[in-house]
């Protein structure tokens, strides 16, 4: 496996007050405003994605007493949390050449976000490949909240395919529900939209090859069979390693040959069985 570093660039990291404004603002108290400060910051670039995010309410997707419109994770119950916004919108700017009409999604864990060092690196133009249209995998340990499958349904329509995948059923079903009070509901019924009770570290082969793979939890290495479910010119987003963890943004050419670069550092939940994410400390 090819590791290429190529598309690696240096930013400068945002100042304190700014940073800190970002993090703290209490002015997101609604979802458009949450999405209007993270285009005010660069996190989110592109239209379609904050067209998206505006479309599903992050407020449907947290459980009473958070503080769904704060750039923060929040748990959600069963040592797992919904991501901080600006790693959604990070994930979904990697991912929107590969979200388009007609593809296919599959999320599994997207919801298992900690922290991220340096958001704003993730969202450069630079960062985004230029890749053609393909289908799409997101992946992890839980497809959680179901808010990014959401997004993604969203993205990829009804004549596309937006799967996620949780290990604990009791987070599916409460997934399923916050889905069917979104914009992305007609998918559930029509069948576009899926979220099942799996390992997420074997993916969802019943619907690979997938052009893009998203992973929301940290693996200690990349899952073979995530790689293998990855169609040729298809791109896998995922956090690697343990105490220190890396975002990784794999891509597998056209013959097959797979790159991996290094996104940004980050901290998730570790990509684990039931009975680990169950017991976790």
């Amino acid at each position: 496996m090819q590791k290429s570093v190529s598309g690696l660039i240096s930013f400068l990291p945002l100042p304190l007050l700014v940073q800190r404004a970002l993090w703290s603002s209490g002015t997101s108290d609604k979802n458009k405003s949450m999405v209007e400060q993270l285009q005010k910051y660069g996190i989110i670039r592109s239209s379609k994605v904050a067209e998206v995010m505006e479309a599903v309410d992050r407020g449907l997707f947290v459980p009473p007493g958070g503080s769904p419109y704060f750039d923060s994770p929040m748990p959600i119950g069963y040592n797992a949390t919904i991501s901080a916004p600006h790693m959604h919108a990070a994930c979904l700017e990697l991912l929107e050449k590969n979200l388009q009409p007609g593809m296919r999604a599959l999320d599994v864990g997207s919801d298992k976000f900690c922290n991220v060092s340096n958001p704003v690196r993730l969202c450069t133009a630079n960062a985004v490949s230029q890749i053609s249209r393909q289908r799409i995998l997101f992946s992890s340990t839980a497809a959680s909240t179901g808010y990014l499958t959401a997004c993604f349904a969203l993205m990829v329509g009804s004549e596309g395919r937006a799967v996620g995948v949780e290990h604990i059923p009791e987070l599916v079903a409460t997934s399923i529900e916050n889905i069917k009070r979104t914009a992305a509901a007609p998918q559930l019924n029509d069948g576009s939209l899926s979220i099942h009770i799996a390992d997420g570290r074997e993916g969802w082969p019943e619907l690979a090859p997938y052009d893009a793979i998203h992973v929301g939890a940290a693996a200690p290495q990349i899952p073979e069979a995530l790689i293998e479910q990855l169609k040729p010119g298809g791109r896998m987003v995922i956090p690697v390693g343990t105490m220190f963890q890396e975002l990784k943004v794999v891509d597998k050419k056209l013959d097959g040959t797979v790159s991996i670069r290094d996104e940004t550092s980050v901290r998730y939940v570790p990509l684990t069985s039931k009975e680990a994410q169950l017991h976790a400390n």
